[in-house]
Parts: structure tokens; sequence; C-alpha cells
């Protein structure tokens, strides 16, 4: 990172089942801004606050909650920025965080541009309360890694999955995303593979076992099992059995004769 300029990134990125393993390449004498996306990474992971500027995420994914929620976080090197930089061009209301070059600190305090629905604000809460019961972000933190640990270890015994992620320390706890590596699979052309893995999650589904865990359209295919922190680690361990099961059948079918 130059720290001179700005540098949007994702901590998280569901789609390959990676995230970024630490921040030590963000420099603390930085003059640009670190800008986050933490979306599937907050409440998850550890985050170095310190190092980022402007973090943004969802109610949805790690605690559950509803979808179209944003939440921003603000460091002072990003507040300093807002009151001393002026756009070029118009910002629409929605989108303006200053007024009369300070900060518009009551959009931090409850105020509200458009009214959002308070049964989803109440349903987030609850998730927070829920989070504090269980003993808080470390708590979150070890339910996403112990089921990454399962699956991990069994990966490491498996002959036909593999982590999309090839470098360990890059590997997402919550989005944890596989390929497909044993040889019929591979054997077969494009569109055959993605009809295998295809009816692999339809399987899964039409047994009741998992839902949504086709990869993602753009990713090679394969198998995405989220494991956010409202996911019961020990169900995923129990899915693992499963996927050796439905794979057998599959391989059944599309194997060379």
């Amino acid at each position: 990172m130059n720290p001179d300029s700005d540098v949007v990134f994702t901590w998280n990125g569901t789609t390959s089942g990676v995230r970024v393993p630490n921040a030590n390449w963000i420099s603390a004498d930085r003059k640009g801004l670190a800008i986050c996306d933490a979306t599937s990474a907050a409440f998850a992971m550890a985050l170095p606050w310190n190092k980022l500027d402007v973090v943004t995420w969802s109610w949805q994914k790690v605690l559950g909650g509803e979808a179209a929620h944003g939440m921003l976080a603000l460091s002072p090197r990003a507040v300093e920025r807002l009151e001393t930089y002026t756009p070029a061009w118009p910002l629409p209301k929605v989108f303006r965080l200053t007024s009369k070059g300070k900060i518009s600190e009551g959009v931090f305090k409850g105020e509200t541009i458009n009214t959002p629905s308070m049964l989803c604000v109440e349903d987030a809460l609850d998730g927070l309360r829920w989070a504090e019961r269980i003993g808080g972000l470390p708590a979150l933190m070890e339910r996403c890694e112990t089921s990454l640990a399962y699956v991990d270890d069994w990966v490491t015994h498996s002959d036909w999955a593999a982590f999309l992620a090839e470098d360990a320390a890059t590997r997402s706890c919550t989005s944890i995303c596989l390929k497909i590596v044993a040889p019929w699979f591979t054997a077969l052309p494009t569109d055959a593979q993605a009809k295998a893995a295809k009816q692999l999650a339809s399987l899964l589904e039409k047994q009741g076992v998992a839902y949504d865990i086709a990869s993602y359209r753009d990713a090679p295919p394969g198998i995405r099992i989220w494991a956010g922190a409202t996911v019961q680690a020990a169900d995923v361990r129990a899915l693992l059995p499963w996927l050796d099961w439905t794979a057998a059948r599959v391989a059944g079918v599309f194997a060379p004769a």
C-alpha cells in the first residue's frame, strides 16, 4: 500500500473464501485512508481497528440480521478528511456526512434521514445481546474458527475436496469455499463440471441437509459453506459426512464408465 494514497479493499471475500491475514501492510504513518468493506468479517474476525479508517459492514451476515442495513465506522483520520475536503461535484443529501465543514454527528447518534424499520433495529440489538450472553467477540470468533478447523481436518483426509484458497493463512472462517479435485470431476468438460457441482448441492438440499451451498456462480464449481457466528460448529461438523455421501452418488452418475 502506498501510504500517501487511499486504498479500498474487502477484508473477507465470500465468493472465493479468502480473507486478509493481517494488517501489517497498512502503514501506521499513512496519509491515505484505509477504507474496508468488512461485511462478512465483522463479529467473526479480529479487525485491526487502529489501522482502518472507514469500515462498513452489514447486519445481515455474521449476526444473521436483516439485509439492506449497513453500518459505518469512521476513524479520526476519516473525520478530518470529511471536514477538510470539499468535492468538486454535488452530493445527494443521503450521502452527506458534513454540514458547514463539520461532521454531522447526529447521523451517528440516532438521527435518521429516512426512518428504518424498528423491527430490524430491534432484531440487530437482540443479536448483540445474544453475542454478549455467549461471551462477546471472542466467543463469536471461536465459533467461526472452530467450524473452519472441522472443515480443515476433514479436507486433510478427503480424496475429492480441497480448499479453494490454497494458502491456509488466507482462508475465510465464515465463507468456507471448497473445490472438487477428484479425477472423475477434473476430467469432465467445463459445462459438465458445473452440472455435477449443481447436482451435488441439489441433492444436499433434497435431503434437507444444506441449502444454498453451491459455489457462487462466478467461482469455480464447488461448495460454499456459510460458517458465521450464528451457525453451530457442531452442525458444520455434522454436514461433512453428508458431503462424502453426496459426492459418491454424484460421482456414480458423472464418472466415466
